[in-house]
């Protein structure tokens, strides 16, 4: 679903209207000021299809997101913070994380947090549903309040596309945009996946084979005759020891294939540059070789048909 871009640049916000429409863009949000009259604040934002990119640019003030307003929201979100000028702190899962420009952080609308900036500051925020972030959510959950230096290698590249995106929320609009957002996705996703792995590999010697196994069932998604024989076969290793890597992380063979074969269908489906594509096609393209059950999958994990979808996120 795309939604027209918010911008209010033109018109700085009072402390009310602010704290209204911080709330309306996220998730519920108390926010707080020791400074309400003189307070000024602006959001722009850009929503395409479920990924939400907002820059907020304001005085200091504290936001909070309680455990009663958790509890009666049904948002279940990562939000990646990019820290572009002025310093915060942030508190979530009982660690705190200094918030310098330039550092990357992720925190979840799933549990109570608290932002606070003394002083005025601007922020990018990137905020997606827990699967569409294609990473455990608990492993994520683990990371919260935690700080990634944008100085240097991949987070580097991370920072600087998300900062390009801040100075013109415009690029996300129209059918490149919705590629743009992805693409958004897709870097952040791989930039805590490494920061997963680091802190796993220690403590579990077969994650690089894990890893090695998921890449090649990500580049052979689209053969119908994948299959743990198949896979295991190409890894040099038993199929035993296949399920073994898959169960060591709370997964299946088969539920991971299916999973990452309906996100590349869901993706392809949603954008306006392959509407020409039939869904048939799209489903065959990734390893589905019966539409009916590609159908049933898709609704059972989507909630809506992928014709549904298709005519909903592609709209112009």
């Amino acid at each position: 679903m795309r939604s027209a871009p918010l911008d209010t640049a033109a018109l700085p916000l009072g402390f009310g209207e602010f704290s209204a429409l911080v709330s309306q863009s996220f998730v519920p949000l108390q926010v707080r000021s020791d400074r309400q009259d003189s307070f000024r604040g602006e959001i722009r934002a850009s929503t395409n299809d479920d990924v939400h990119v907002s820059v907020v640019t304001a005085d200091g003030h504290e936001i909070h997101r309680t455990p009663e307003l958790v509890a009666r929201s049904s948002h279940r979100c990562f939000k990646v913070g990019l820290q572009l000028a002025g310093t915060g702190l942030l508190i979530q899962d009982n660690r705190e994380a200094v918030l310098r420009p330039g550092d990357l952080t992720v925190y979840d609308t799933d549990s109570p947090y608290t932002l606070v900036f003394e002083e005025g500051f601007s922020t990018l925020v990137l905020m997606v549903p827990h699967r569409v972030l294609e990473l455990p959510t608990d492993a994520v959950r683990g990371m919260t309040a935690a700080t990634i230096d944008g100085g240097g290698g991949l987070a580097r590249v991370v920072a600087r596309f998300l900062g390009e995106l801040a100075g013109d929320l415009q690029q996300l609009d129209g059918p490149i945009g919705g590629r743009l957002a992805r693409n958004a996705v897709d870097l952040v996703t791989t930039l805590y996946a490494r920061e997963l792995d680091v802190a796993r590999d220690a403590d579990r010697p077969h994650r690089a084979m894990l890893r090695r196994v998921q890449a090649y069932i990500d580049a052979h998604l689209g053969d119908p005759d994948l299959t743990p024989g198949s896979i295991a076969a190409a890894a040099f290793i038993s199929t035993r020891h296949l399920h073994a890597l898959f169960h060591e992380e709370g997964l299946t063979v088969s539920t991971f294939i299916r999973a990452r074969r309906l996100d590349r269908c869901r993706r392809e489906l949603g954008d306006p540059l392959t509407a020409h594509r039939p869904i048939g096609q799209v489903a065959t393209r990734w390893g589905f070789a019966d539409a009916a059950h590609f159908s049933r999958a898709f609704r059972a994990e989507f909630g809506e048909p992928p014709s549904a979808f298709r005519a909903r996120t592609t709209a112009a």
